[in-house]
């Protein structure tokens, strides 16, 4: 799992908490960001600079997504299911190397529940990246070709639904907030009334609010705090999310150079399909971001790197 940044998360929200409540919490506050800007006396900006800071810190986004390829890290998620009463019955914890190989992003699975996998189940995973690695060295020109324009696809549609962002929020400049020791915009984000989205991924940004922290300097994504204030509809039957569920992501700067994601926290209470409701949290850290190259070939567990 992978939670993505900058703009490009509101987008991809939806796949987050479906993929993490798949196979009651307790309401959250009206408002998103529980904390108050220590410095509210700087300089307030107008509704349009929100809009254009936004829309910067969108374009720096996908700049960024480009650096980020560059790196492997490690992903632990923490799965609790929850009675009721909000209770947790159940934990699930997973951890992964992450990795991007030739473009596409992969987990490695290297331990569930903090035990290591046993010699077949590593095997397997060794397997399977080696195989994406060995794809992608014979590729073809042609399907090449193709996987990359499907790629700048994608980002041009990253770019129009970012423009549903702007477009479908009332901004209110909050002040500024240090984070990490870095000076952050912060912004309180409201559904404008009457808003008709123009694409179907932004359907459901009229019952969803949020907090989001710019920094100040690098214009790129600090954090983000959604809080869904209406039962969200996803698919004909598939899914409803239901009002109080909540995400939040919060992201890093690495080696002065790219921005990756820190930390991402998920409370959930979902119904799928025609199944009962379930109750979910999910908690995802990353760490030990390190330059990976994708020529580089996985060694099987047992045996020494070269």
């Amino acid at each position: 799992m992978n939670v993505i940044m900058p703009m490009r998360l509101l987008c991809l929200m939806l796949s987050l908490v479906l993929s993490a409540a798949a196979p009651g919490q307790k309401p959250a506050p009206s408002r998103p960001g529980s904390s108050h800007p220590k410095d509210r006396s700087a300089a307030t900006l107008s509704e349009n600079q929100i809009r254009d800071l936004i829309r910067q810190s969108a374009d720096n986004d996908l700049e960024n997504d480009k650096m980020q390829r560059n790196y492997t890290y490690l992903e632990r998620i923490e799965e609790r299911r929850l009675d009721g009463k909000g209770q947790v019955k159940s934990t699930e914890v997973k951890t992964y190397d992450v990795m991007e190989i030739y473009g596409e992003q992969v987990e490695k699975l290297t331990a569930k529940d903090g035990k290591p996998l046993s010699d077949k189940e590593a095997k397997k995973e060794d397997e399977k990246i080696q195989k994406l690695i060995d794809k992608r060295k014979s590729e073809s020109d042609d399907d090449r070709r193709k996987r990359l324009e499907k790629e700048e696809k994608d980002r041009e549609e990253s770019r129009k639904f970012v423009k549903e962002i702007a477009d479908a929020y009332i901004f209110k400049f909050v002040g500024i907030e240090t984070l990490d020791g870095r000076d952050n915009y912060v912004i309180d984000c409201d559904p404008r009334p009457g808003y008709e989205p123009h694409m179907k991924e932004a359907r459901f940004l009229s019952k969803a609010r949020g907090r989001v922290w710019i920094d100040k300097d690098d214009r790129q994504m600090k954090k983000l705090d959604v809080l869904f204030i209406d039962t969200v509809s996803y698919g004909l039957f598939l899914a409803r999310i239901h009002k109080g569920s909540r995400v939040v992501v919060e992201t890093v700067r690495v080696n002065d150079e790219v921005w990756l994601q820190k930390h991402v926290a998920v409370k959930i209470d979902v119904r799928v399909a025609l199944l009962k409701n379930l109750n979910v949290e999910v908690d995802v850290a990353d760490s030990d971001y390190k330059k990976f190259r994708t020529t580089t070939k996985i060694t099987p567990l047992g045996e020494v790197q070269q």
